[in-house]
């Protein structure tokens, strides 16, 4: 190899090191730029597509390695962190496959839930640590540290009464929440990850598959049965059937929200919304995340009969 080139290689690789570990320095030590951790997929997917499977799997592992240096050690934190960068380098992968969107994210949370799943048990077995008991007394200190924060705030007493009251009942449904939490995250993060790359990657001139227009991307119908299912299991009054009930919910609930982002991009581009509009109103996504994504959730949930983009009618003239 050329000097010149193995040098701009050498730059690229220490480059991608560095922007993911600023990412990840700052979501992780500064709390309020926690949703950074979104974007650490990015520049591993950036890095694979530029320089190939060999070389740019160089990133994501010096990366991990400066992140168990800055972590002290394996954690539970730390498996977060090392998920967005198997994540992005999968994405990379599966990006040069030019199959459908769907697969594409599909194959890509598989391959990064079962790879975690693997870790988990390998942990578990070296270290001899028990991991379903590391996780519930991480959740206790969680919180714990929640109750607290809350007299720090001088919040009512009788809100800090409540919470430590139902401590046990809260510490018991996050516990068997975490499951559909990761995969919902996985989903989200593997989406956000594929939209962001859009526009870096063409920018460089590197292959990107043509997904289509993605405001005109619809949920499968057969998926509005499985929110009719989780919705009646909730009528159950044993806890296993409402929490795996929620669990499908929550699971749902992401795959119609990129729905509902669609439909509201869509109008966006019919209307010809000014950028900077566009970019107020993603914002209050995320500012406004219990009122806006539950109203974008629903757009795109009610999408199957409504039909706001008119998309069937199109089909049939």
């Amino acid at each position: 190899m050329p000097q010149t080139i193995q040098g701009e290689v050498s730059k690229d690789i220490l480059t991608g090191i560095a922007t993911t570990s600023l990412i990840f320095a700052i979501s992780a030590y500064m709390p309020i730029f926690s949703f950074l951790s979104l974007f650490i997929p990015l520049p591993i997917l950036f890095y694979r597509s530029k320089l190939g499977r060999k070389t740019g799997s160089i990133v994501p592992v010096a990366s991990a390695i400066v992140m168990l240096v800055m972590f002290g050690g394996i954690s539970l934190g730390i498996l977060f962190y090392v998920k967005l960068l198997l994540l992005g380098f999968v994405l990379g992968e599966l990006i040069e496959l030019d199959i459908s969107i769907e697969k594409t994210v599909g194959y890509a949370c598989a391959t990064v839930l079962l790879a975690g799943c693997v870790g988990l048990l390998l942990y578990n077995n070296i270290s001899g640590t028990n991991i379903a008991t590391l996780v519930s007394e991480y959740i206790a200190k969680v919180i714990d540290l929640m109750i607290e924060l809350l007299r720090t705030m001088e919040a009512p007493e009788e809100n800090i009464h409540t919470i430590s009251r139902i401590r046990e009942d809260i510490h018991f449904f996050i516990i068997r929440f975490i499951p559909a939490y990761i995969i919902a995250s996985t989903l989200f993060e593997a989406w956000i990850s594929l939209l962001v790359a859009r526009p870096v990657l063409k920018s460089r001139n590197l292959f990107y598959p043509d997904f289509g227009s993605l405001n005109l991307w619809k949920a499968p119908e057969f998926l509005v049965w499985g929110v009719i299912g989780c919705g009646l299991t909730l009528l159950f009054s044993d806890p296993f059937f409402k929490i795996f009930g929620l669990s499908g919910l929550l699971i749902l609930m992401v795959i119609y929200f990129f729905q509902g982002v669609a439909i509201v991009s869509f109008y966006f581009e019919k209307k010809r919304f000014p950028r900077v509009l566009r970019f107020f109103l993603y914002s209050l996504v995320i500012l406004q995340p219990m009122v806006m994504m539950l109203l974008v959730v629903g757009l795109g949930f009610f999408d199957m009969w409504t039909d706001f983009r008119k998309l069937e009618t199109q089909k049939k003239e």
